[in-house]
């Protein structure tokens, strides 16, 4: 058996805190934190995947208004035990180059690419987590024979959980949370109809 790495080793038994991410100098990119344990991309990513999230960046970048920013994979600080990284956000706050994480108060909508990976944190995990911290809206991309089909949340305040917006293939057009209208066939080469 292989050791463990000693800076995979987390400092109380409780795990990890949200700070402490930012120490850990030997961890792979992508690094998450969910629950104190630290959540590691295990698996190669797919071209699918990657360029999906770039398509989603450029679209959304195009059409957000003054004062909102989009990123892709910088995590975002729920609480004290958990920093998902989403593959993409809309935010409010203003550009810093050394920004390392978001707030919940800061993040308009989270965007997350499902791969196999991923799947159970980004359909369950993830989503009830986003609600929780209030985060108004919530995107689950899912590849469907090769085109993506988007579904959209937005949170219901009193209950912290989120209600079904769409599903959408094809064409998403959203109100939420600023217009957005994108051709979904269009994403990613080779689909487009």
């Amino acid at each position: 058996m292989t050791a463990v790495p000693e800076w995979m080793r987390p400092p109380r038994p409780e795990g990890w805190h949200a700070e402490e991410l930012d120490q850990l100098a030997d961890a792979p990119r992508h690094t998450e934190l969910i629950d104190g344990a630290l959540a590691l991309r295990t698996s190669p990513q797919r071209v699918w995947h990657a360029r999906m999230v770039t398509a989603l960046v450029n679209a959304l970048t195009e059409q957000a208004p003054t004062g909102v920013e989009v990123d892709r994979e910088i995590t975002i600080r729920l609480d004290r035990w958990n920093r998902p990284e989403p593959d993409l956000l809309a935010t409010t706050a203003p550009y810093d180059p050394s920004r390392t994480f978001y707030t919940p108060e800061e993040t308009l909508l989270v965007v997350e690419v499902v791969s196999p990976e991923s799947a159970h944190r980004d359909r369950n995990v993830k989503l009830r987590k986003y609600a929780e911290a209030g985060i108004a809206n919530y995107w689950r991309i899912e590849d469907e024979d090769g085109s993506p089909v988007v579904y959209t949340y937005e949170i219901d305040g009193p209950t912290r959980s989120y209600a079904p917006t769409g599903i959408h293939r094809r064409e998403l057009r959203t109100s939420l949370p600023f217009p957005i209208k994108i051709d979904l066939t269009g994403l990613v080469p080779g689909r487009k109809s």
